[in-house]
């Protein structure tokens, strides 16, 4: 309203970091989403180089991730209707994360394209989970009337820790490749193979930060009231 004092960002904003765990909630945003974006410009130059699939294999594996999200969002909504805690459906998305970069990382040595499939599509379907379960978090926090700083904290987050992560990820393939190739790191490393492999371990410990970070968060859903029947999704609902 016009005639209501408008605080400036400074001071808003530290009333929002001083809301129970605001901050630990928008550190799990940035390094989980930083995680699961890390490959992407990566993934299908891993498939064409490493494991020698064809350019129609590789261009598939984005149906794949998009299938696996696109099941993530159907599994979230079931879930989180059912009054599931969203910081634990994005716990669990992690948990799938670390299956998926698994899976990618062994199917080099086993020379197994499937398993490469299988693991781009848990890729896709745990960055899902963990998009949708934050995204519901942040509706849901605690902000004293703060909600519009709460989800544009939550994009921010997001979309500068989604860019630096594609852009780091692609330099470090290129640095570590290069390194390998020309016998730097040692013979059992001299490999193009080794620059993907880096970066899908430094996935792999960026996800169990992300645990660490949301563990606490998760706990303390699980101490909290359950929601009322008439919100969904961290949002009432409108009569009518």
């Amino acid at each position: 309203a016009r005639g209501e004092p408008k605080p400036s960002f400074r001071a808003n904003w530290a009333r929002f970091a001083a809301r129970g765990r605001s901050i630990r909630f928008l550190v799990a945003v940035g390094l989980g989403t930083a995680a699961f974006n890390m490959q992407d410009i990566i993934l299908e130059p891993y498939g064409g180089e490493i494991l020698h699939l064809p350019v129609g294999a590789t261009t598939a594996l984005t149906a794949m991730m998009a299938g696996g999200a696109l099941a993530a969002f159907g599994l979230a909504a079931r879930a989180l209707g059912r009054g599931s805690s969203p910081h634990r459906l994005a716990a669990w998305g992690v948990l799938a994360g670390l299956f998926a970069f698994s899976c990618v990382i062994f199917a080099e040595p086993l020379a197994s394209p499937w398993l490469f499939r299988l693991g781009a599509t848990c890729i896709g379907f745990g960055a899902g989970l963990f998009s949708v379960g934050t995204l519901t978090a942040a509706m849901n926090l605690e902000t004293d009337g703060l909600n519009g700083l709460a989800l544009g904290a939550w994009g921010a987050v997001q979309a500068s820790c989604a860019g630096l992560a594609i852009a780091a990820g692609g330099a470090i393939r290129d640095l570590v490749s290069t390194l390998a190739t020309q016998g730097a790191l040692g013979s059992a490393l001299s490999s193009p193979a080794t620059g993907y492999s880096f970066v899908y371990h430094l996935e792999l410990y960026l996800l169990f930060a992300t645990l660490i970070a949301i563990g606490p968060l998760v706990r303390s859903a699980r101490r909290a009231p359950a929601a009322s029947p008439d919100r969904k999704f961290g949002l009432a609902e409108f009569p009518g």
